[in-house]
């Protein structure tokens, strides 16, 4: 109703009034005033069914359904920052994980590299004295040669020193004196 009061002292002011003709503004004639009881009519006939109450619950249940809406925003929005939160929490985890990995990916190279340089070096005493072995071993082998061969060689001398020298009498009185040596060793 203070609408309507507000209203009116503007339809009034409309030229039509304003002109003050022969028939005057409320004369049905005026065409100004018929349409200004027609919207008086139009709107007073609108309150009395009840549409500003019915725009007014339409406008409250929207305003309500955004407001649900920014509510369920809000949620998903706290929901979305937890979420990011907790993934930036792992990633730190995994980040410290993955550092963990290779610093001790790091130590057991570190430590296979020891454990190779010492089986490198185990390995290589072992060759050498395999090497040396085998050098003495055949030092050894070229001695025993050297002796066998001089030994031969001092046989072969002696045989023909021997040869030339002795007599077939004095031969047969060694080989005599050297079958009683060897009866007698044997008995």
């Amino acid at each position: 109703m203070k609408k309507l009061l507000t209203i009116a002292p503007l339809a009034l002011a409309t030229p039509a009034f304003a002109g003050g003709g022969s028939e005057g503004f409320f004369s049905v004639a005026n065409t100004n005033f018929v349409v200004l009881l027609a919207f008086l009519l139009f709107v007073s006939f609108l309150a009395y069914m009840g549409v500003p109450k019915l725009l007014g619950s339409q406008l409250d249940k929207r305003a309500e359904g955004i407001k649900a809406d920014l509510d369920e925003a809000r949620a998903l929005r706290e929901e979305a920052q937890t979420v990011l939160a907790s993934y930036e929490r792992k990633q730190k985890d995994v980040a410290e994980q993955a550092e963990r990995i290779v610093a001790h990916a790091k130590e057991e190279a570190a430590t296979a590299a020891e454990l190779a340089k010492q089986d490198l070096k185990d390995s290589i005493a072992r060759r050498l004295a395999a090497a040396e072995d085998q050098i003495a071993s055949a030092e050894a082998s070229a001695v025993k040669e050297v002796r066998d061969t001089a030994a031969q060689v001092a046989v072969g001398a002696a045989r023909d020193i021997i040869a030339k020298q002795m007599t077939a009498t004095e031969g047969n009185k060694l080989i005599d004196a050297a079958i009683k040596d060897v009866e007698t060793k044997l008995h």
